[in-house]
């Protein structure tokens, strides 16, 4: 399937500024079942500085600065992807047990090395003993880790509210976990603590999903802007994304960008922004299906 990706973040300010340093996490990552055709990314005003990066996750990060005044500021990027749907599904079961593949994974051998930094806790993912006891209800004894992980998710879906007035970014995870309300951000948030709690990787994936459901289907929760999800490590398969907002294991309808702990490490954007006074933050995301004729 072959998307057409819109995203354009909007800043009015009160005062005008004269000198600003941003960085954003924009581009989507090629992958093995995801190909970036192209992406295009417009900032206004012409930034003085813009460079290219990749972050520690090997995120592609686009770093610019703005040295002239203004009172209004946009950064638009627009993508073509091609995504393909990840050979596995919901009901699959791998064979191994969650104990079975914890235990292969505390032997510290090479391959998991790298998998380390998302076992421990992070700014926005403390690890506190509620996370524990609330994954243990789906990790009953000898249970296949996919299936596991996927009645995990599963619960989130069922047991929090979707709320986007209840938390912001800063609120905490305990506070989420006690409400039981939150948003796509927050829900990633409490499936990663729930599996690091129990000594498992788990890391946060920030992207899009399809604003235009198939016909006879139901709106996606969160398509009006950027989503969030999580992805853990599953013995033959590797990565694997669940999405506890929509309950279900990520396809072709969900478009990664980044991946980091948490949602520190990717916002869409982030900087600072020399002035006084308020400001208005607009954002607007698009994810149609496209083909040679609506490019």
């Amino acid at each position: 399937m072959r998307y057409k990706v819109s995203h354009l973040t909007s800043y009015k300010y009160e005062q005008l500024g004269n000198l600003s340093y941003n960085e954003t996490w924009l581009t989507p990552r090629d992958l093995p079942y995801q190909k970036v055709e192209s992406t295009q990314l417009k900032i206004n005003p012409e930034p003085a500085i813009k460079e290219e990066r990749r972050d520690f996750f090997q995120n592609i990060v686009h770093y610019f600065n703005i040295h002239q005044e203004h009172k209004e500021f946009t950064v638009e990027a627009v993508s073509i992807i091609d995504r393909q749907v990840p050979e596995y599904t919901e009901h699959q079961e791998v064979g191994v047990s969650w104990e079975a593949w914890l235990k292969a994974y505390q032997q510290f051998q090479p391959e998991y090395i790298e998998m380390r930094q998302f076992s421990m806790a992070s700014p926005l993912v403390p690890v506190f003993e509620e996370l524990k006891d609330y994954a243990l209800i789906s990790f009953t004894p000898e249970r296949d880790i996919l299936a596991a992980v996927t009645e995990l998710s599963t619960r989130i879906y069922h047991d929090f509210e979707y709320n986007p007035g209840f938390t912001t970014i800063a609120t905490p995870l305990r506070k989420v976990m006690e409400a039981k309300k939150g948003v796509c951000q927050d829900f990633a948030h409490i499936a990663i603590g729930c599996l690091r709690s129990l000594g498992f990787p788990a890391r946060y994936i920030s992207g899009y999903i399809e604003t235009l459901p198939p016909e006879g289907s139901d709106a996606l929760v969160g398509s009006a802007a950027s989503h969030a999800w999580f992805s853990a490590f599953i013995p033959t398969l590797g990565w694997v994304d669940f999405d506890p907002t929509n309950n279900q294991i990520a396809k072709d309808q969900h478009l990664t960008v980044a991946w980091g702990r948490d949602y520190t490490d990717v916002p869409p954007i982030k900087g600072v922004i020399f002035n006084s006074g308020s400001h208005d933050l607009s954002v607007k995301v698009d994810v149609v299906r496209i083909n040679d004729g609506n490019r």
